[in-house]
């Protein structure tokens, strides 16, 4: 039995790394994870084909899991090989009409833009663009703009739940409600929030959502769900079906013959998209480390992740670093992200630090710091231990480049 423990890495046996604080790029697996994988293939290796209905049932599991975490229903909720497989179905599967306009925001991952970009290349669309740092420095100003685009048409709003360089938390419950009064629907890239930062989706009036497993959730890499709501679901063309996207998908592998059919209808809903095999490893490795999660709470994850910051912001501020962390407790999420002191950038702190035994990123030029629930709270004391030494030997090499 795996029994969760905030700030203890007693799940995390094999972890080399000192301070592990990169779960906003990929998270370790726990012992948890672990021996489900092996389980999984343990049955498939003992028994082949009729290790299918067993995974058949964990899937149902997961998604009813997964749909608690973001407060929906599982029938709303599919199964997906990653965030960019949601956001390419949506771009794909929307009824568009050529003029159409889609609101983006500058700083983006660009996985969240991509799709959408090649949806308005292909449909004639129109892209408007809005900063998504304006949403960090004047939120007010920012939302009045967000307004005004919406009120001169809008299709549909693509925004990430957390922005993945600064960490800072988008307002999506008042995008939800924008949205809702101007006509608009609103897609969630909730890739570095969902495990980590509560939401409710049908509180917020999110019409899509897609993360993948491999960060917040703490799964591996190759999973991941796709929330859509039943009414926006209602109106998707299935351009993205296959074999198990319609309704009774099996009935002619197992029920004598006639069956064969290819005129069933497809179910309108998230489902869709689940269109053939899974990979039932991931799966497996995603209903472990979602049963953790949910074991400790995601309000409990979240406020433990703070305390974490709380203690990490003021030492490394008064060693000269600037923070990107918000003052609004709105604006926060499980990044803590920074700009380092000195003439050395992001990466060549990054390169200095992981020399230290820490474990953390430099995307676009801010130093990211992601803890979760397995981190310490003496652990701040330790990184800021590092820089010291760091600035002692006159600070790192600023020609030192992450890969």
């Amino acid at each position: 039995m795996h029994e969760p423990t905030l700030g203890s890495r007693a799940l995390f046996p094999t972890l080399d790394v000192d301070v592990y604080v990169n779960h906003a790029a990929i998270s370790p697996p726990s012992a948890a994870v672990r021996d489900a994988v092996i389980t999984t293939l343990d049955g498939y290796g003992r028994q082949g084909v009729a290790q299918f209905p067993v995974e058949m049932a964990r899937r149902d599991r997961v998604r009813h899991a997964l749909a608690r975490l973001m407060g929906a229903e599982a029938v709303d909720v599919a199964l997906i090989p990653n965030t960019s497989a949601g956001m390419t179905d949506i771009a794909l599967c929307l009824p568009w009409q050529r003029g159409d306009r889609i609101l983006l925001f500058r700083g983006e991952f660009p996985a969240n833009v991509t799709p959408w970009q090649r949806a308005a290349a292909v449909h004639g669309l129109e892209i408007v663009w809005l900063d998504a740092e304006d949403f960090r420095l004047d939120r007010a100003a920012a939302l009045a703009d967000f307004e005004a685009a919406l009120r001169r048409g809008i299709r549909l709003v693509a925004v990430s739940q957390v922005q993945f360089a600064t960490g800072q938390h988008m307002p999506i419950g008042v995008f939800g409600a924008l949205c809702a009064e101007f006509g608009a629907e609103l897609f969630v890239d909730a890739i570095q929030g969902l495990g980590v930062v509560p939401i409710d989706v049908q509180t917020a009036g999110v019409h899509y959502l897609s993360a993948g497993g491999h960060k917040w959730l703490m799964g591996s890499e190759g999973t991941g769900v796709l929330y859509v709501a039943p009414e926006s679901a209602a109106a998707l063309r299935p351009n993205v079906a296959s074999w198990l996207s319609h309704d009774e998908p099996f009935s002619f592998l197992f029920e004598g013959p006639g069956l064969l059919r290819y005129d069933r209808p497809i179910v309108q809903r998230a489902g869709m998209v689940e269109g053939g095999s899974a990979n039932v490893l991931g799966i497996a490795a995603l209903e472990a480390s979602v049963g953790l999660l949910r074991e400790i709470g995601i309000d409990a994850i979240y406020d433990h992740v703070q305390a974490w910051h709380d203690a990490m912001e003021p030492l490394l501020v008064a060693r000269g670093f600037v923070s990107a962390r918000m003052t609004d407790p709105a604006g926060r999420s499980g990044t803590l992200s920074l700009q380092p002191p000195g003439h050395a950038g992001a990466p060549a702190w990054w390169a200095a630090l992981a020399g230290h035994g820490i474990s953390c990123a430099c995307p676009d030029g801010w130093l990211r710091l992601a803890p979760h629930w397995p981190n310490a709270l003496d652990e701040p004391q330790r990184i800021a231990a590092a820089v010291d030494a760091i600035l002692a030997t006159g600070g790192p090499r600023a020609e030192i480049q992450a890969p």
